[in-house]
């Protein structure tokens, strides 16, 4: 399975020429290349991680295309587009939309601040490899991950946090990611960090930046 970063939270998954795409969002380049997917999560509703225009340029070409989504995202997005089919996920859900194998944890977004509300967020294991907790440190308990997805800055996060996430999952490996608020100064901090506890907990860790993948 081929993963490749792109900018800020979305990734895309490959196999067998199929795709699967996660969290495609504002903070993204314009999707392009996007025949053979064969579905899209998206882990909450927030713009950073999905948009119309984002998810359109999926959609139009790919006619049998599944969208899987928590409660609130698929109100979100029947509020632009009542025309789709979003199929609601949540904690302990399974789905098999070949070839890739999606396992659903967590159910709410790590809190902002007492005057935002929370919001639904999934957390996605893919192919039970990859695991990818959307905003939030949900644990996939009693999962050995193989690829851990690490958001490396967020309003709703301190770097010490994503710390103790890696040393709690002990992934066989990471990366980073969320980190478009980042300077490079920045990035380069992050990655040090999270190399460095992935590493005292056994793994190994891949300083991807956008477009670059990894062979999983």
């Amino acid at each position: 399975m081929k993963l490749t970063k792109l900018e800020h939270a979305a990734l895309i998954l490959e196999l067998s020429g199929k795709k699967l795409y996660i969290d495609p969002g504002s903070f993204t380049s314009a999707l392009s290349d996007t025949a053979n997917a064969v579905a899209v999560v998206i882990t909450h509703e927030h713009a950073d991680h999905w948009t119309p225009d984002q998810l359109g340029r999926i959609v139009e070409t790919n006619s049998d295309l599944r969208i899987f989504a928590p409660a609130g995202v698929a109100r979100a997005i029947a509020a632009v587009n009542a025309d789709l089919d979003v199929t609601t996920v949540q904690a302990g859900d399974t789905v098999l939309v070949a070839p890739f194998t999606l396992r659903f944890f967590g159910a709410t977004h790590a809190v902002i601040h007492e005057s935002i509300p929370v919001i639904d967020n999934v957390g996605v294991l893919v192919n039970d490899e990859l695991y990818y907790a959307g905003d939030a440190f949900t644990i996939p308990e009693g999962v050995e991950v193989g690829t851990l997805a690490v958001p490396a800055a967020a309003p709703w996060m301190k770097l010490s946090e994503a710390m103790d996430y890696v040393l709690a999952v002990k992934p066989k490996r990471s990366f980073t990611t969320h980190e478009m608020l980042l300077s490079r100064a920045g990035k380069d901090l992050s990655n040090a960090r999270i190399q460095g506890v992935t590493k005292q907990g056994g793994g190994e860790f891949f300083p991807l930046e956008p477009g670059e993948s990894l062979d999983l």
